[in-house]
């Protein structure tokens, strides 16, 4: 395989000592390979780069830890941060133009550790278009359900997973089919990770006071007609989304949770009445990102054993209404990574997401309401058409999107 030439001028700057320019080329590298966070971890003779692609952490590169200190004075200057204060975490934000005359921002963490500050930066690209609900993979049931939920005129819809899952984009995708002249749209982000014309978008400032709640608050005094909050994450903003969706307003947010049934569960600990919850929640969608096989070198195969046998027995449980090419399952073929020079040898290319979209029915309110578990709540709604997580990935690695082992590692493949 070919050597990159951004890699080289890496590894000569570093043998030079030029800070400047291996700052500059580790960020080109970055961009050029797609990464979505860059790690410099300082170890006890070394320091280590690494880069999270596609979900994954790989190595990159190590340099000597006689830089380490003037790197980091580099990144501090770029980021606004304090050069001199080295014992305490801090955070930032990054704008440069790269050497190939790209523009590109981060957000910027460092961390004191017992061999010097960490410094993790994550990739902004505030270039990239957002993508439609079909892009992201949401198909079937999903979207005829979240095509409902964003025809109503109030209400709560939530969109949970972990971290890095693509939540946002999510709500993005979603506010850009309701983004109308006719709709007052304000969002209240940590951060603004996309600019949308027609949205009032605003950004939190915690260490003035200034978060999810009380911008929520303030929000409601500005005539809105949809709010977007970037997270639920306590008692307080629950409870000011649940007034605002009870007098009338549309609010969309996002929450960290397991599964859309186990959201329920979540809410309750925070402290909010079930009725509460029944009254003002509409949707709740939850999420998670798959690694895409390379079209180029995925291979089909003829699976055995309980792989297959775990894979058909959760398919039937698939209802009926849900747009799904059922003869796929009279002769299962699924496909696997192999590894060329389009995908570097990784045999993955990208990320897809796999969902699961829960729409409060009288049924399930009723759950809801006499605190009924979550596998209860998730039998009624896959009962009533809700597809699982765990069904959508088995239908995406069947479409040869991604493999059975990805399935496995999202989802632990039923088990």
């Amino acid at each position: 395989m070919a050597k990159n030439p951004i890699r080289e001028k890496l590894e000569k700057a570093i043998i030079e000592g030029n800070v400047p320019q291996v700052v500059m080329q580790l960020l080109t590298l970055a961009l050029e390979m797609k990464v979505s966070d860059i790690h410099i971890e300082p170890r006890k003779y070394t320091v280590l780069n690494r880069f999270r692609v596609d979900g994954t952490l790989q190595e990159i590169i190590e340099y000597p830890s006689s830089i380490h200190s003037a790197i980091i004075s580099r990144i501090k200057i770029l980021s606004n941060l304090k050069i001199d204060e080295q014992r305490k975490p801090q955070d930032g934000r990054l704008q440069m133009m790269t050497e190939t005359r790209q523009s590109i921002e981060l957000r910027v963490s460092t961390l004191p550790t017992i061999h010097g500050e960490k410094v993790c930066m994550r990739l902004q690209d505030k270039n990239k278009s957002i993508p439609t609900l079909e892009q992201l993979g949401i198909m079937g049931n999903n979207y005829r359900f979240l095509e409902k939920t964003l025809k109503s005129p109030n209400g709560i819809f939530l969109v949970s997973g972990p971290t890095g899952s693509g939540k946002t984009t999510t709500l993005y995708s979603a506010l850009n089919i309701i983004n109308k002249p006719t709709e007052n749209i304000m969002t209240i982000e940590d951060p603004v990770e996309y600019e949308m014309e027609g949205l009032s978008q605003s950004q939190v400032q915690p260490e003035i006071g200034y978060d999810f709640a009380s911008g929520l608050r303030t929000a409601l005094r500005q005539d809105p007609d949809i709010i977007m909050v970037g997270e639920i994450r306590d008692q307080e903003t629950i409870e000011i989304a649940i007034k605002a969706a009870l007098t009338g307003h549309m609010v969309l947010s996002t929450i960290h949770t397991n599964s859309a049934a186990a959201t329920f569960t979540r809410i309750i600990d925070m402290g909010i009445k079930p009725y509460k919850i029944t009254a003002s929640l509409r949707t709740i969608e939850a999420q998670r990102l798959v690694k895409r096989l390379c079209k180029h070198c995925k291979e089909a195969y003829k699976p055995i054993g309980p792989i297959l046998e775990d894979l058909q027995k959760e398919m039937l449980r698939v209802h009926p209404t849900h747009d799904f090419q059922r003869e796929l399952l009279n002769d299962v073929t699924l496909y696997r990574p192999i590894g060329c020079d389009e995908c570097q040898g990784k045999g993955y290319s990208g990320r897809c997401g796999v969902y699961e979209v829960l729409m409060l029915t009288r049924e399930i309110e009723q759950l809801v309401l006499q605190s009924r578990g979550e596998t209860e709540i998730e039998d009624i709604a896959v009962s009533q058409g809700m597809v699982t997580i765990l069904q959508d990935s088995y239908i995406k690695a069947l479409y040869g999107d991604t493999s059975i082992e990805e399935v496995i590692r999202i989802t632990g493949g039923g088990h």
